[in-house]
């Protein structure tokens, strides 16, 4: 058992799960927190639905529950975000959106919980980027614009946090076997995707104690695909 204390953002979707269950499994203390209201919070676990991410006072009132609740706070996972494919020259265009769901998300709920992982002696944020950021393709403009912001934000807020013990992070998977995806998807091989439980397990290292020498990575999950 440890006294580390995790908040989980998209806590109740499909990686969000599993993320919980690992952390759970390493003894780490839980907050979930989503806009969504899930199952029935794992016990001792603190449960925050109903929360918008993009409003930062939003942000800032979740967070300061899970620290009034356990009197402290180390790691962030910044799962929360979203996926619209939209060709660039659609009359409804997706850039909003996007931006809001996967940078505004991780920006606010990293701002908010900064001065308490400062506090801890291993601070921990760990986004969630893309491979498709990487080389994007049709449809995937906003997307893929979107989650190249998660990667920049990771990478300056690193910079801007060396002097303290927080380090930020992230991981950039390709496709997540997910059952979304597979019903999107039904003539591909999901064997060659990215298994939550496997991704859950990279996130957990990199918040982990034993990553300190990690900051500012970008850190390929892509399975075999």
């Amino acid at each position: 058992m440890t006294d580390r204390v995790a908040a989980i953002t998209g806590a109740h979707g499909a990686l969000g799960r599993a993320v919980v269950e690992a952390a759970m499994a390493q003894g780490l203390k839980v907050a979930l927190i989503d806009h969504a209201t899930g199952e029935t919070a794992p016990e001792g676990a603190l449960e925050l639905s109903g929360v918008d991410l993009t409003d930062a006072d939003q942000a800032r009132a979740a967070i300061q529950r899970v620290v009034d609740r356990f009197g402290r706070l180390d790691i962030v996972l910044n799962i929360a975000g979203g996926f619209v494919w939209k060709k660039v020259e659609d009359a409804e265009p997706a850039w909003d959106k996007m931006f809001a769901l996967n940078v505004k998300t991780a920006l606010n709920a990293a701002r908010a919980a900064l001065p308490h992982l400062k506090a801890s002696p291993d601070g921990r944020i760990v986004n969630v980027g893309s491979a498709a950021a990487l080389k994007s393709g049709v449809g995937m403009a906003a997307y893929a614009a979107s989650k190249s912001g998660v990667h920049r934000l990771t990478e300056s807020l690193a910079e801007e946090l060396k002097d303290s013990s927080v380090t930020v992070n992230a991981v950039l998977p390709s496709i997540i076997d997910t059952p979304a995806n597979r019903k999107d998807m039904p003539d591909a091989d999901p064997t060659k995707w990215v298994a939550p439980a496997d991704l859950a397990a990279v996130i957990l290292f990199i918040a982990s104690p034993a990553s300190r020498a990690m900051t500012g990575a970008l850190v390929p999950v892509t399975g075999r695909v």
